[in-house]
């Protein structure tokens, strides 16, 4: 299992909302570069960005900040925020990212999404945030009538082979991760999944790792590190104390 520190991007900086609210922002780093780097020096296998001002846009707004991340590390980076089309898709490959993470797009237009993934197989990946049990989207600022296990079942048997879940009601909080939200999700797919959301301690990453799910493949962490409850190092170790 793999941890996943997330870097996301709003006004050029690196920050974190709590429970998706634009309104409830911290900064942490002036330029994102700086805390991928940090990351990397952890340990990092892999980083998760985010282009917040693109998830609200509807298009990326950071793909420069991404190009620079890129460029200054040397381990996979997969990007979500405002791809919400197969050009928007094809813009964010050509920053040199590893894979791309359909949001808005892939609940309002299943089809498309499966027709991506299709195109681009393991490099695409829908992220599915959840509230009270069905699917939030543009940037978490719209709900919808849609259940998330429907939504995730139904874009797994399109050909979607990997998942973020975000459970928005804990994401940002550090009070602990949604693990029967994660247990449900998990039973409606095969496709991998990677959770976020409320991750806050050592502890949490293995009761996450405790749950035994076979399609658990990764967890992301944001705030927690930035916050140094845990560093990198000592988060993979939690998740996966073989190696």
């Amino acid at each position: 299992m793999i941890l996943y520190p997330a870097i996301d991007i709003l006004n050029g900086k690196a920050v974190r909302l709590a429970q998706g609210d634009y309104e409830r922002e911290t900064a942490y780093e002036d330029d994102p570069v700086v805390a991928a780097l940090r990351w990397i020096d952890d340990g990092a296998r892999w980083l998760h960005v985010v282009d917040l001002d693109g998830a609200r846009a509807g298009e990326p707004v950071n793909l420069d900040h991404v190009r620079r991340i890129v460029a200054a590390v040397s381990v996979p980076v997969q990007l979500g925020g405002g791809l919400r089309d197969s050009k928007k898709v094809e813009e964010a490959i050509s920053s040199g990212v590893e894979r791309v993470i359909l949001g808005t797009a892939a609940v309002r237009d299943p089809e498309l999404a499966g027709a991506i993934a299709a195109a681009h197989g393991d490099r695409v990946v829908v992220s599915v945030d959840s509230r009270s049990g069905r699917v939030a989207a543009e940037g978490w600022t719209v709900e919808s009538d849609l259940e998330t296990t429907d939504v995730v079942a139904a874009l797994s048997e399109l050909g979607v082979r990997r998942f973020v879940y975000t459970p928005v009601e804990v994401d940002g909080l550090m009070e602990g991760p949604d693990l029967d939200s994660l247990r449900e999700v998990a039973g409606a797919t095969d496709s991998e999944l990677i959770y976020s959301g409320g991750v806050g301690s050592l502890d949490d990453l293995r009761a996450l790792a405790g749950l035994g799910l076979d399609n658990l493949g990764g967890v992301i962490v944001g705030k927690a590190l930035y916050e140094r409850r845990f560093g990198v190092a000592e988060g993979q170790a939690a998740l996966d104390p073989t190696v």
